[in-house]
């Protein structure tokens, strides 16, 4: 990579949107939706608020790196039209981020305080998400201590919370949970060896998305604006 692009992040797969944008590995600015679901009203507004924030235009846009999914089937829709749209544009290139991925990355520089997960080779993370009927996308993820990051143990899956407690629950390795898909099953999750993160980490945000995107983008890991489609892990119906 010859120069620093300029960068927007793009995060619609949660309840609450933002977007971001960077200059290469440096954070600008970020902006986060008013409310839930309100992808498509405030997108377009934001992305230009923070241009003009920083005398930026679209056309200058050289990478774009949106969450892919799992999550919302619109906002993942809406971010994937976007990549595109500013592919076809100004030849944008594209990295799309998994969204388990990046809540897993609210948690990379916890530490022992408060009683979240202490920097050991044994610790646990599980990224949780609402996939409706019943069921939840879920990851898991253990710390590589020499690098300080999580690693993905369990690939994006399609499971009931039991078949996860089933899995994974054990009071002598316990497990922190995070994502939005606890707001309103975190009930169902309860068990010995289960723990919670505070729910400001639940969030998937375009900080991160800037984060993970920009490493993805440093090893060359585009995605094909061709081919390019949503992570649904079940089809929308």
């Amino acid at each position: 990579m010859t120069q620093k692009p300029l960068i927007l992040a793009v995060e619609t797969s949660g309840r609450i949107g933002s977007v971001a944008i960077a200059f290469g590995g440096q954070l600008l600015a970020e902006a986060t939706f008013t409310g839930p679901m309100r992808h498509s009203a405030e997108i377009f507004p934001a992305v230009c608020g923070l241009l003009d924030r920083f005398s930026r235009k679209s056309e200058e846009i050289g990478h774009i790196y949106i969450s892919v999914g799992p999550g919302s089937f619109t906002g993942l829709r809406i971010a994937v039209t976007l990549a595109k749209t500013m592919h076809l544009a100004n030849a944008a290139k594209i990295v799309a981020v998994d969204t388990l991925d990046i809540i897993a990355a609210n948690a990379v520089n916890l530490t022992t305080q408060n009683h979240e997960p202490q920097t050991t080779s044994h610790e646990k993370i599980a990224t949780i998400l609402d996939a409706k009927r019943g069921q939840f996308f879920i990851a898991v993820y253990q710390r590589n201590t020499s690098h300080r990051v999580w690693q993905k143990v369990l690939p994006d899956s399609l499971m009931t919370a039991s078949d996860f407690l089933e899995q994974f629950a054990a009071a002598d390795q316990p497990i922190w949970l995070l994502g939005e898909g606890l707001v309103y099953y975190k009930d169902k999750f309860k068990a010995d060896g289960i723990f919670f993160l505070d729910e400001k980490y639940w969030r998937p945000r375009a900080e991160k998305v800037h984060l993970l995107g920009w490493q993805m983008a440093l090893e060359g890991r585009f995605a094909d604006a061709l081919t390019l489609q949503p992570t649904y892990l079940r089809q929308p119906v």
